[in-house]
């Protein structure tokens, strides 16, 4: 383990808010996956894919996808049952998993450099220990990795709704009790430290998408039986056998980087170092006084933490 570098703040070129960038539907195996693509401001740009964590979607990554779209080709997909994608048939990090790798292989893109957050941060370990053939670099932001004390996240409180017969009918009625602007003020409070740093633009659109959510009838359900089976990855990694996540973050090759918030409310403050320490090729960045989400709450400087890693393990030139 390694102390992460930054990029120099001038090698970003992307000033300004971007909108949420344009995605269409993907046909895989029969069921739709929505894609958000960043296009390439330049040449040569390598392919990467963001994966949110639970409860977010693909717009999660407007901003870093943007800031990095000088060197990377970004695709960001909703999750099964997230976003705009289809309900999934099971909601466990090794589905979720698989829907990654069948999204790499559909697309024909791997290797790619792969980002993670808290679920998706977990579900992008599986990934790169179990398909190295598929990553290039590892960015994991505030991996939701397993720690067993409820009491270091925010998401302990809800965790007896998981052993109540017909949660999803609980979770249905207790979202629709809440105003979007309500719920999206909660989300942001649990999410971000300095709620200052979030602009009136990601406000708005966090409200947006939070109505879309409330129009979709399976989205309940995904969250609770996602919850379900995040915290029943987290009892097997403790566990013999080989479905063990931090057995698999000890089997990874890509080059990777590991960021954390000192005030993250989700997931317990000491994984990042904990991952960081297994995986053999790893950097760290923890950054004090930030969230769960660096990448909306100080996207800049992830951004050039990524490029760091980016200018060590994939060069190019520094004209622009």
């Amino acid at each position: 383990m390694r102390r992460a570098l930054l990029a120099a703040d001038e090698s970003i070129v992307l000033d300004g808010i971007p909108s949420p960038w344009p995605g269409q539907g993907v046909r895989i195996d029969g069921s739709i996956t929505y894609v958000r693509r960043t296009p390439a401001t330049r040449g040569g740009a390598e392919p990467a894919l963001y994966v949110h964590g639970l409860g977010g979607s693909a717009q999660n990554w407007t901003d870093l996808a943007g800031l990095l779209s000088d060197r990377l080709d970004g695709h960001a997909i909703d999750l099964p049952g997230f976003g705009l994608s289809d309900p999934g048939r099971k909601y466990t990090i090794a589905a979720f998993a698989d829907r990654v790798v069948r999204y790499l292989e559909h697309s024909g893109r791997g290797p790619v450099h792969l980002f993670g957050n808290s679920l998706g941060g977990a579900i992008s370990v599986r990934v790169a220990g179990l398909r190295p053939d598929l990553v290039r670099t590892l960015t994991l932001i505030s991996p939701a990795m397993p720690f067993l004390d409820p009491r270091r996240s925010l998401q302990g409180r809800v965790l007896p709704l998981l052993a109540v017969p017909r949660a999803e009918r609980l979770a249905a009625r207790w979202l629709t009790q809440l105003p979007p602007e309500e719920m999206a003020r909660q989300v942001m409070e649990a999410c971000v430290a300095d709620t200052r740093r979030i602009c009136d633009q990601r406000r708005m659109e966090a409200i947006e998408e939070i109505r879309i959510r409330y129009t979709a009838e399976h989205y309940a359900a995904a969250y609770v039986r996602t919850l379900r089976g995040l915290v029943g990855s987290f009892v097997r990694a403790y566990l013999p056998g080989p479905g063990s996540l931090w057995r698999i973050a000890g089997q990874i090759t890509a080059p990777t980087l590991v960021i954390g918030g000192g005030l993250d409310r989700l997931v317990d403050i000491r994984v990042p170092a904990q991952v960081a320490r297994l995986v053999p090729d790893s950097r760290l960045l923890l950054l004090a006084g930030v969230g769960h989400v660096p990448q909306l709450e100080v996207p800049r400087t992830v951004a050039r933490a990524v490029l760091a890693l980016l200018d060590e393990t994939s060069p190019q030139p520094a004209a622009r």
